[in-house]
């Protein structure tokens, strides 16, 4: 069954070690073995990090010596040591002869009998004796010691040179390599072998894996080296060495040059030179010492003492005698042994024919069936704990220090049946790793085929070919493609063609094409150039905004006339929350256009609006580009929101980029950095939405067209709330159904069926009713709107509004709901009255107390000396704004002279322009207190304090120039100002007064306060003409170009 012999042991030399050529050891034929790489050693320091030592634990050949046995051999085996001796001595002969004809000499074998000849063997007493003074001439020594006997025949040395080994032990038989990396170690070797000039003997033993070493861990850590005596096992190897390699470093190792007894003389023969220096293959070892050994051990041996700890590390030892198992002495005992003797013979079977590489282990391991004796107990353990790959360094150290052949057969099964599980683990393993990759492959194979097949039939082509047809199938597409866009794509089709896929080129330009041909060139959508009907879809979204909707009423007529439809670029400028958004929304639905929107709030890049160089990675085109293959169309209406909130930073200033896009003299040819060709936007229609135009610069601003939104007013909140807001928060919260929504059901069918819908069935009203399940008188009335507009949501917006009657229709789903389960509310959700109707008696219950308690700071009539209310305009509307001034009455110095006199103190928060203001007001109040009263000297005796309530709030403007003379006046002549009188206007120094803005902002807020009379400039005149009605009503208008105008208004003549 098991069958190797000397050709195996020659693969395992050429294998393991390096490249060889046939040479004779002893009467067995095996190979030189020229090493050529090997590992490095470390530093000289006594205590280094351990470099495990090289054991081919793979690939060993058992090998029990011709002429005598291993350490179970007793020289008793006469026939065949007779047979034996005669065969290798013939085959030595032929070897020989060989190579003198090979050669041309016969200088090998003689320099080989004259060595043996004068061969003395050494122990470790010897070698101590001349420890130092040796240099090898050469790096590679093969010992000729086939005569010097094996196994019981070998010397038996009671001092020995110890090698400590990791890893695993080696056992008898076993030919095994090994790596020395200690320098006085490798001196130690050289001089044994120039001592003993037959082949030296060594003892080996395993080295415990000693958790508490001091020299664990550290960098440069050597196995030859041992701490002390307890680090080895007491049960070791007798080996003898059957050659030496040396590193190119570790030549010269001594100053001495000491010829080896067995370096042949004749260099130039190839075939007798038996020195070659290993090369390291790595340069950080070429400098690290180091050198390979070849053993065979021989016997088991015990370790008696250590007598120098080295290294070199010198032990006393004493030798086994060969243990012999006899048959017959005990019957059930050969039974027990028989038995796990075939178990250990199936074992190996089994796994040999799982396993690949333990099978050529096997093949290798055993030389040939003559040597190896099946039927000794103690040879076959030796041979399976020498197979075990797997096997812990304490379970092999186990098995070589049994003594009875029944236990160590039972430790080598143990170590063969993890060895046979391993093998079944990784048999299972590889089996579901191939059934995976036969799937894959066999999917990949018929795949290719498939693709063979249809493409042969004209079926399918392949990726490049699909893009390039698909691509000129999407442009063929197009009503009409420019001509450099044409001339583009085809000199990209044409380069696409030729490019190799796995090329980042070819991503590059797919990328390209693909932006290219989604670009809708020539592609609009159909304008409605309907008035009517465009009138009716804005009415229907928004309340109010007449200016906006008479622009795109204007813009719709005007493409009616001519027949072509061209951009147009208008900016609506409010307060927040007025709708400036949602109406671009709307206005695209009546223009039956595409809606896009984007915001530029915050955004400091220029790649945004113009896109990016195609060089860079992940580069795309900018959002105008992006807008247009969104769409699908090259008329879009698109919505750029917050334009005044632009930023600016080191990328650029986005807000210069967009002087390019609102330009319509140049935005026929607007170039995106990523396309790098004309795209005509100038059909699109731009609206930018912006809170406070001075903040956009005003090259930007001159290309828009601004609308000014203007706050809302309680009745258009009123209008809006009770139209809009209602009952859209109804259906939001299930309170109510839109019949509208349940009719697109049914308009659906329609359009699937053919039938056109008249223009009044597309823009017809939604209408609300009440959802199932909720009370019948269940709503919001008008008082409980009213009182939201006046004393919760003032601002010029209706977001606020929203949000409050979102609150009060969640409130009343809750309630419904915890009615009809039962369900306890807290008592601020409870339901407290009677009535499902919210009016203003019960609002509160619903968003809580008032926020604004009042429309005016000071409510009685008239106002307190020095107070004048002043209307100015934020961007959150119109507000009302109080101008409040006291004296302070100057103090006498030490000698009894006024203190101070003619100073303005001013606080609550005002700017730059707002304060120089005040010191223009105060020098027209002195003026003009001078012409009416000469006599009057309050602004000489009194300093004056100004102050503008809400001094969290920031305040701006020369709109509140004629309010502060009037309460500088007021304060000097000590006469009061009645409390229904507001005024703006700015005031210069001569006492002229100039125009302000926000007057319907101004007006609103003045109502709101229930102000009956207004002072306005002059030049006002026109804003105040085109406010509507409802505004003017109820209220006394006054107009002033100078100041005495408004002095009569304030104090009568």
């Amino acid at each position: 069954m098991l069958r190797g012999g000397g050709t195996s042991l020659a693969r395992f030399c050429s294998r393991s070690v390096g490249s060889a050529r046939t040479r004779s050891i002893g009467p067995l034929q095996t190979k030189t073995i020229i090493s050529s790489s090997s590992v490095g050693g470390g530093a000289s320091s006594k205590f280094h990090s351990f470099q495990s030592t090289t054991l081919d634990q793979q690939t060993r050949c058992f090998f029990f010596g011709s002429g005598g046995n291993n350490d179970d051999n007793d020289g008793n085996d006469k026939k065949d040591c007779g047979s034996k001796k005669e065969k290798d001595v013939d085959d030595a002969k032929e070897e020989k002869k060989d190579d003198s004809s090979n050669n041309g000499n016969g200088d090998e074998a003689k320099t080989g009998d004259s060595s043996e000849q004068s061969a003395t063997l050494n122990n470790s007493s010897k070698y101590k004796k001349s420890r130092t003074g040796y240099s090898s001439a050469g790096s590679n020594v093969l010992v000729p010691s086939s005569r010097l006997g094996f196994g019981d025949q070998a010397p038996r040395y009671p001092h020995l040179m110890a090698i400590p080994i990791q890893s695993r032990p080696v056992f008898p038989g076993v030919l095994t390599p090994l790596t020395i990396t200690d320098k006085e170690t490798i001196k130690a070797l050289e001089k044994i072998l120039a001592n003993s000039g037959a082949g030296g003997y060594l003892g080996l033993f395993l080295k415990k894996d000693n958790q508490h070493d001091v020299t664990k861990g550290l960098e440069h850590e050597k196995p030859e080296i041992i701490a002390n005596a307890a680090d080895l096992y007491r049960v070791g190897t007798f080996a003898q060495i059957q050659r030496l390699t040396k590193s190119e470093s570790s030549v010269d190792l001594d100053d001495e040059d000491i010829s080896h007894p067995f370096t042949s003389n004749n260099a130039s023969d190839s075939d007798h030179h038996d020195i070659h220096s290993a090369t390291s293959e790595s340069d950080d070892d070429s400098s690290k010492p180091y050198a390979s050994l070849l053993l065979m051990p021989h016997r088991r041996i015990n370790l008696i003492s250590v007598d120098e700890v080295g290294p070199p590390i010198d032990v006393t030892v004493s030798h086994w005698d060969r243990l012999k198992y006899v048959r017959g002495e005990d019957s059930s005992r050969d039974d027990t042994i028989r038995a796990l003797s075939q178990e250990v013979l199936g074992t190996i079977r089994e796994v040999a024919q799982m396993n690949a590489l333990f099978k050529e282990q096997v093949v290798n391991l055993v030389p040939s069936s003559h040597m190896f004796d099946m039927n000794d107990p103690y040879r076959l353990a030796d041979f399976a704990a020498a197979l075990s790959i797997g096997g812990s360094s304490e379970d092999l150290q186990a098995v070589l220090e049994e003594e009875d052949a029944e236990l160590r057969l039972h430790k080598s099964l143990v170590l063969l049946s993890k060895e046979k599980e391993v093998s079944k683990l990784q048999r299972e393993i590889s089996a579901k790793v191939e059934e995976k990759m036969s799937e894959a492959q066999r999917k990949y194979f018929l795949t290719e085929q498939l693709k063979s097949i249809k493409k042969e039939l004209g079926m399918e082509k392949d990726d490049k070919e699909t893009l390039i047809e698909k691509y000129r199938k999407k442009l063929a597409e197009y009503p009409s493609i420019p001509e450099e866009i044409n001339e583009t794509i085809e000199s990209e089709l044409d380069k696409f063609s030729h490019l190799e896929k796995n090329s980042a080129e070819f991503n590059i330009t797919r990328t390209y094409l693909d932006w290219l041909t989604n670009i809708p060139w020539g592609v609009v959508t159909t304008e409605n150039f309907n008035i009517t009907s465009a009138r009716r879809v804005l009415d229907r979204d928004h309340y109010g905004m007449d200016e906006v909707k008479e622009t795109i009423l204007q813009f719709i007529a005007v493409g009616k006339l001519k027949g072509s439809v061209q951009g147009k670029i208008l900016c609506l400028s409010g307060p927040p929350g007025v709708g400036k958004t949602s109406i671009a929304e709307s206005v695209a639905a009546a223009l039956g256009r595409k809606f896009y929107r984007f915001s530029v709030g915050g955004m400091s890049d220029v790649s945004e609006i113009k896109g990016h160089r195609r060089t860079y990675v992940g580069a795309m085109p900018g959002k105008i580009i992006q807008c247009l293959k969104s769409t699908g169309s090259t008329n879009p209406l698109v919505l750029i929101d917050e334009i005044d909130k632009l930023g600016r930073d080191y990328r650029g200033d986005p807000a210069s980029a967009l002087l390019e896009v609102l330009d319509p003299s140049q935005n026929s040819t607007f170039r995106d950095h990523f396309i790098d060709a004309p795209v005509d936007i100038s059909k699109c229609l731009f609206m930018c939405t912006a809170n406070d135009l001075g903040r956009i610069p005003a090259p930007l601003l001159d290309r828009m067209e601004v609308i000014q939104l203007s706050g809302y007013d309680v009745p258009d909140k009123l209008e809006i709330a009770e139209k809009y807001l209602v009952p859209k928060s109804m259906v939001s919260s299930g309170l109510m159904v839109d019949e509208s929504e349940a009719s697109k059901e049914t308009e659906s069918e329609k359009e699937d069926k053919g039938e056109n819908e008249s223009p009044e069935d597309e823009e017809r009203l939604s209408s609300y009713h009440l959802a199932d399940g909720v009370p019948d008188n269940l709503s919001i009335d008008r008082s409980a709107l009213e009182s939201l507009v006046r004393w919760y949501c003032r601002e010029a917006g209706v977001r606020n509004l929203s949000k409050k009657i979102d609150k009060i229709t969640r409130l009343l789903s809750l309630q419904i709901v915890a009615e009809e389960e039962g369900a306890q509310l807290t008592e601020k959700s409870a339901r407290k009255s009677e009535s499902w109707t919210v009016s203003s008696d019960n609002l509160h219950e619903y968003v809580g107390k008032p926020i604004f308690t009042s429309d005016r700071l000071y409510e009685k009539d008239p106002l307190p000396h020095g107070i004048v209310m002043g209307l100015a305009w934020t961007s959150m509307g119109g507000s009302a704004l109080y101008i409040e001034t006291q004296g302070i009455k100057r103090g006498l110095d030490s000698e009894g002279k006024p203190r101070g006199g003619g100073q303005l103190k001013t606080t609550g928060q005002m700017g730059d322009v707002m304060k120089e203001s005040t010191q223009i007001a105060y020098t027209v109040a002195r003026a003009r207190l001078a012409e009416i009263d000469p006599t009057n000297s309050f602004f000489d005796d009194t300093d004056i304090h100004m102050h503008v309530p809400e001094g969290a709030t920031p305040k701006d403007g020369p709109s509140a120039g004629i309010t502060m003379v009037t309460a500088m006046l007021s304060l000097a002549r000590d006469q009061p100002i009645k409390s229904d009188l507001a005024m703006t206007g700015e005031v210069s120094l001569t006492g002229k007064v100039l125009a302000v803005g926000g007057i319907k902002e101004k007006t609103m807020a003045a109502r709101r306060a229930g102000i009956k009379t207004i002072v306005l400039p002059e030049d006002c005149r026109r804003d105040w003409d085109e406010l509507p009605e409802y505004l003017k009503e109820g209220l006394d208008i006054h107009f002033a170009s100078d100041y005495s105008s408004v002095f009569e208004v304030a104090f009568g003549r």
